[in-house]
C-alpha cells in the first residue's frame, strides 16, 4: 500500500540522506528526488550546484569544512546513454565507471561497502533510472550493526507504474548509533504535477533543524524536456 511520503518525513527527524524515484501521475515523467541532513556543522555547511550532468555537494563557507570525506561527492550524475545515477556518496563515480566498461550497477556496488563512519557504518544507498523509466534501488548496509558483515540488497522496478515512486532512506529515524533503515522500499504517493512543487512539500516536510539540500527533478520519457528544483538551506 502506498504512503505519503511528505507525512513519513514529517514524523522523522533524522531519516538521513534519502532518495525516492519514480513515475509522475500522468505517466510522463520519470521523478527523482534526492535529499541530505546532518546533525553536526560540518554536515551541515553544504550546498547542491548544477554540473553539466548533474549535481555535486559542495562546502558553504569553505574555511568551516573540516573533513571532506564522505560529504563532498557527485549525487546526480546523467549520462550520455540516458541513465540517471543517483547516490550519497562517491559510489556515483564507482556505478558510472562500471556502466563505461559494460558492466552493470550490480557488479559495480560489488566492490563497495557501508560508509566507514562506526558506530553508524552509514547505508550506501543508490539508485539508477533507466531511459525508458524503469529503475533500480539498492542499499548496502552492516547485519545489525556488525562490521565484519556487508548486506547488500537489489530492487529492480521494470514497469513503474504512474503516480506511484519508492523511497529508501540511510537511517529509520535518530539515535546514536543511527539506526538503519530496515526491509524493502517504502511505496509512495507522487500527486505532485511538476519538481518545484514536489520541491516545496518535501522540503517542508524534513525536520527544519537538520534538513540541509534537496534536489527534485521530473524528466520527460518522450524527449528531452527536464524540470529541476534545488533548495539549499545555506545561501
Amino acid at each position: 500500500m502506498k504512503q505519503d511520503l511528505c507525512a513519513l518525513l514529517c514524523g522523522n527527524s533524522y531519516p538521513g540522506r534519502g532518495i525516492m524515484l519514480g513515475r509522475s501521475a500522468d505517466n510522463k515523467s520519470a521523478v527523482i528526488a534526492y535529499f541530505i541532513m546532518g546533525r553536526s556543522e560540518n554536515s551541515r555547511n553544504r550546498v547542491f550546484e548544477e554540473t553539466k550532468d548533474g549535481i555535486r555537494t559542495r562546502a558553504f563557507d569553505e574555511s568551516k569544512m573540516t573533513d571532506p570525506s564522505l560529504i563532498i561527492y557527485h549525487p546526480v550524475r546523467r549520462l550520455e546513454s540516458g541513465l540517471t545515477i543517483v547516490t550519497n556518496g562517491d559510489q556515483t563515480d564507482t556505478i558510472r565507471d562500471a556502466l563505461a566498461q559494460g558492466h552493470c550497477y550490480r557488479h559495480a556496488l560489488n566492490t563497495r561497502t557501508f560508509e566507514p563512519d562506526g558506530p553508524n557504518w552509514t547505508p550506501r544507498i543508490s539508485g539508477v533510472v533507466k531511459p525508458d523509466g524503469g529503475y533500480n534501488l539498492s542499499i548496502l548496509k552492516s547485519l545489525d550493526g556488525d562490521e565484519s558483515c556487508c548486506c547488500r540488497y537489489f530492487f529492480e522496478y521494470d514497469a513503474p507504474v504512474a503516480g506511484t515512486g519508492h523511497f529508501i532512506s540511510t537511517y529509520r529515524g535518530d539515535g546514536n548509533p543511527l539506526p538503519s533503515f530496515a526491509g524493502e522500499p517504502i511505496p509512495v504517493d507522487i500527486s505532485a504535477t511538476n519538481a518545484s512543487t514536489l520541491a516545496r512539500e518535501l522540503w517542508e516536510s524534513l525536520n527544519a533543524e537538520n534538513k540541509v539540500s534537496l534536489f527534485v527533478q521530473f524528466r520527460s520519457l518522450t524527449g528531452s524536456c527536464c524540470e529541476t528544483s534545488i533548495i539549499n538551506k545555506n545561501g
